[in-house]
């Protein structure tokens, strides 16, 4: 990876499904340790964006370079080899099994039989360095709270070591409390030096965290803004297209043609 260059880069990325185009060249970049908040209306091509780098859809055009390095995201198993994760909104953990169980579903540590006190240890070190407020790891999820949920999703993520991960609308339906715990586990991993893309329709959460926020509109780019110098209002704007009217059209047509 070179100094200072984004650690994944998307360049004319698009993706049509039937007649209907859900990606149109969108560009996007992400650096180490950097939050990239991914924001538009529905419709606009952001659950599409999402499976393309997991590697649920194959995009039809453009290139994705990861670490400096032109790759090809075929399959899930292939995104996770290069080391981008994501996090789905459902979270597709398993309430009836407790939190070191679905930590390690699928992935076990064995020794003859399962190796419960290292996999339990393990499951102790991932939550600490997120700061999670969990009591215990041997609880079943279901008595879980949203925020707590959350974090043991976020905190499987990091069992692959991964350079990206991808939180798709990590605070929906998630109350006051619940959606600080969120944002302060999204703060952490930008401490440890890891890209976040998370996807939101919250402009509060957006602010909080993100250091930049790329808007998608009818699949397409309509910009990309530093959240230190740009208001919500613009963002907004960018997103519903408020700035792109037959008022606002024509207004910058006479201007044009001004002497």
């Amino acid at each position: 990876m070179t100094a200072g260059g984004p650690a994944l880069a998307l360049r004319g990325i698009s993706k049509s499904f039937g007649a209907v185009a859900a990606l149109t060249d969108v560009d996007l970049d992400v650096a180490p340790g950097q939050v990239v908040a991914v924001v538009g209306d529905n419709g606009a091509g952001k659950s599409t964006l999402v499976k393309v780098l997991a590697g649920v859809h194959p995009p039809d055009s453009g290139t994705i370079t990861f670490g400096g390095e032109p790759v090809s995201i075929t399959d899930p198993a292939a995104a996770h080899a290069l080391g981008i994760a994501t996090v789905f909104q459902d979270l597709a953990l398993c309430e009836n099994l407790d939190v070191v169980e679905n930590l390690f579903l699928g992935r076990e540590l064995r020794r003859r039989r399962l190796d419960e006190v290292t996999m339990e240890t393990r499951a102790w070190e991932l939550l600490r360095q997120l700061s999670a407020k969990i009591p215990t790891v041997r609880v079943p999820v279901a008595s879980l709270s949203g925020g707590q949920r959350q974090t043991v999703a976020i905190a499987r993520s990091l069992l692959g070591d991964p350079k990206i991960i991808i939180l798709d609308e990590p605070t929906a339906a998630l109350g006051v409390a619940q959606t600080a715990e969120v944002l302060n586990l999204i703060e952490r991993l930008r401490e440890r030096g890891l890209g976040v893309i998370m996807i939101s329709h919250n402009m509060e959460d957006v602010r909080a965290v993100a250091d930049s926020v790329a808007v998608l509109r009818l699949g397409r780019n309509n910009g990309v803004f530093d959240v230190a110098s740009v208001t919500s209002e613009e963002i907004i704007a960018a997103i519903t297209g408020a700035t792109d009217n037959a008022v606002t059209r024509r207004a910058a047509a006479q201007a044009g043609g001004m002497p």
